[in-house]
């Protein structure tokens, strides 16, 4: 009986450590975002992708995106941003945003699990996700501004 008890434990170890993040470093960091349009600011919190593992892993495998939450893909400088919705079972709303926070482009309603990609050749700093919808709801267009620590604010 010993025996069966340790081969359940080293189970369901085994299990846990391989579907687990390896290091602190895959955890995302979770922080404030917002974004501005002509009418309106609002607040989103934020999971920032800046690392290979986390901008691979993106929001696939989730099922539920609450409309207050975001996911901000840092590529570190700006280039040309390709995506794609493997695994991701949710439809989105991805802002592709230059260095200076504005919106180069939008992609809206994203089809879950597709292998198309959604792509810029404009260099862009990052890309957003929100929930499907989130872009016709607030009224976000093509140059508004998102607000984060990684964009630089523009000179007023």
């Amino acid at each position: 009986m010993r025996y069966f008890g340790a081969l359940v434990l080293f189970s369901l170890w085994f299990v846990v450590s391989a579907v687990a993040p390896s290091s602190a470093q895959d955890l995302a960091k979770i922080e404030p975002m917002s974004i501005s349009t002509e009418t309106a600011s609002t607040l989103f919190t934020a999971e920032i992708a800046d690392t290979p593992d986390l901008r691979a892993r993106g929001l696939m495998f989730r099922h539920v995106l609450p409309e207050d939450r975001a996911m901000l893909f840092d590529f570190g400088e700006p280039k040309p941003a390709a995506m794609w919705m493997k695994n991701t079972y949710i439809s989105l709303d991805m802002l592709f945003v230059r260095e200076d926070g504005s919106i180069a482009a939008i992609a809206e309603k994203t089809e879950p699990l597709s292998l198309q990609t959604i792509s810029v050749q404009e260099p862009v700093r990052g890309v957003v996700e929100l929930a499907a919808g989130t872009v016709e709801k607030l009224g976000i267009q093509r140059g508004d501004q998102v607000v984060h620590r990684i964009f630089a604010t523009p000179e007023p």
